[in-house]
């Protein structure tokens, strides 16, 4: 069953993403599992978090490490059994967590039996399930759609003599969205994973669910208009802008229906991922009126620079755009280069410092915060050779964009003294652990109340006890061209937010006189001026 209490705690809960090939491996294979997973919730759990977020473990191929689905409905043996889920669902309730798990919807593996039916003839009972179109004339795809992982966006299918349609890798064929006997069955597909007790999904591609069934070239990027998201700016898909193969107004529909599954459990929520032309727009139209996606996240924060004004500007544009809509805010996922490395060093100053105003600014953003496995150990990005490159982007695109290998090594539970930082009992991880992690790792900072994951669980307590912080309203301050400041109200409270964005020290006028209402601050105030150090905040009731 799912757990019992407030439906509404997906805003301003804090998630907690779990990669789970690299979080920890139970039985000595060189990849995490969920039984691993289960024996570490306790961790979790500690940390403060409400919920966590599970990545793919379905029956896969592993071509794309998951997100290639080939039965929606069964836990990869590599990742253990659907009683071993259960067992994890049951322990995460046992501790208060919530538990919410990928559906990657847009798209399966070319392994699933759905495909391989819908590939044997062009008359087949799922015949229609996925995009195939013919090819022109002259024996080219139908269109110029564009592939993010590199190249057409089609695949020739020798037995059907038709193109078939992949957003992503080509094994991992698009279902038709138009087919209503598609939408039904995913429809279904979910609601076997709510009845299992599960809390809600993060939805991978969201906007990618209905393409154009005129199957129109896209028009290419114009610049000085919206840069495609999603992908490098090395990636030819970045030339195009995409009004025909995602984000088409029918995927509205679709989303409503899912909005009506997940109405009949109270407490079930979704967070979509949304990656368009210009996203702010479409996470508002995604999540407004309360009938289609509960909240949704761009990349904003995920692949921004640490640049005072542009961090400033974005946060303006999502409030004032987003309306009624509620974003999730990450600034690291299993897709992204961490930003421990992306926000860092290169910037100078105190680096402890710049690693607690990190989590200190994004946790207090009106929103649900999602902190990724690692980052409250101040992982940075590591650098994987070529040769033990997994990510099949990263190998297309090497060496421009070396691909997502770097924020998806293992978890360093022990130090350097234990191999593999304790990961696994395995001579051969399926990535490897980086030697500067395993200095980070969470024997090493667990009973240090100085570090900094004492600092998430201190930060993530004190939040629990601000109601204007979990789910008030906001308002954004211009204080000072090098910070970055709002203020969080609920009823008659008003907290002040400021953070020094730079190596710095700085002294800035409030506008008004404030008290300090968190013991770990690094700044002072006097009247009402702050002082504060590089990369220091305050956090005050005024």
């Amino acid at each position: 069953m799912a757990l019992a209490g407030n439906p509404d705690w997906w805003r301003g809960g804090v998630l907690y993403q779990i990669y789970p090939r690299s979080f920890f491996d139970s039985n000595g294979d060189g990849i995490g599992d969920l039984p691993g997973i289960t024996q570490k919730l306790d961790y979790i759990a500690d940390l403060g978090v409400d919920g966590i977020w599970l990545s793919p473990f379905f029956t896969s191929p592993m071509k794309d490490f998951g997100y290639d689905v080939a039965d929606y409905r069964d836990v990869d043996p590599m990742f253990g059994t659907l009683a071993d889920f259960d067992h994890l669902v049951e322990k995460a309730h046992s501790l208060g967590l919530r538990v919410t798990i990928d559906q990657v919807l847009s798209h399966s593996s070319d392994q699933h039996v759905w495909f391989k039916e819908s590939r044997s003839s062009r008359d087949n009972p799922k015949a229609d399930w996925y995009v195939w179109a013919d090819p022109k004339p002259d024996g080219t795809p139908p269109n110029n759609w564009l592939s993010i992982f590199g190249g057409s966006a089609w695949k020739f299918d020798t037995t059907r003599q038709q193109y078939y349609m992949h957003n992503f890798l080509v094994s991992q064929p698009d279902l038709n969205f138009h087919n209503p006997d598609v939408q039904a069955q995913l429809l279904d597909d979910v609601e076997f994973w709510l009845r299992r007790g599960v809390d809600g999904f993060r939805l991978d591609t969201a906007n990618f669910y209905v393409h154009d069934a005129e199957l129109r070239d896209n028009p290419p990027w114009v610049p000085g208009t919206h840069r495609p998201e999603g992908a490098p700016k090395e990636n030819p898909y970045t030339r195009q802008m995409h009004v025909y193969d995602k984000t088409r107004p029918e995927n509205i529909a679709f989303l409503q229906k899912l909005r009506a599954v997940l109405d009949k459990y109270p407490g079930a929520t979704t967070v979509g991922e949304i990656g368009s032309d210009n996203s702010l727009a479409t996470m508002a139209e995604y999540t407004a009126g309360g009938d289609k996606l509960h909240m949704a996240y761009t990349i904003n924060l995920l692949e921004s620079p640490l640049e005072t004004p542009l961090i400033r500007g974005m946060l303006r544009n999502v409030f004032d755009v987003l309306g009624d809509g509620w974003p999730c805010w990450a600034v690291s996922n299993h897709d992204f280069v961490r930003v421990a490395t992306r926000w860092g060093r290169d910037k100078g100053g105190d680096n402890d410092a710049r690693l607690r105003m990190i989590p200190a600014l994004y946790t207090t953003l009106r929103g649900t915060p999602c902190i990724y496995q690692g980052e409250e150990l101040g992982l940075e990005e590591a650098v994987v050779p070529y040769e033990f490159l997994q990510d099949p982007y990263g190998i297309e695109m090497w060496p421009e964009f070396k691909g997502r290998d770097g924020c998806r090594t293992p978890m360093p539970w022990m130090n350097a003294n234990i191999p593999h930082g304790g990961f696994t009992t395995s001579d051969t991880p399926w990535l490897p652990v980086p030697q500067d992690h395993s200095g980070l790792a969470v024997a090493e900072q667990m009973d240090d109340p100085n570090s900094l994951r004492s600092f998430y669980r201190d930060l993530l307590a004190w939040r629990k006890i601000h109601p204007e912080i979990i789910d008030g309203d906001i308002e954004m301050l211009d204080i000072d061209d090098n910070v970055i400041a709002y203020a969080r109200m609920a009823g008659v409270v008003r907290t002040i937010c400021v953070f020094n964005t730079t190596p710095d020290a700085r002294t800035v006028t409030l506008p008004g006189r404030s008290d300090a209402n968190f013991a770990l601050n690094s700044g002072s105030v006097t009247g009402n001026q702050l002082s504060l150090p590089g990369w220091g905040f305050y956090f005050g009731t005024i």
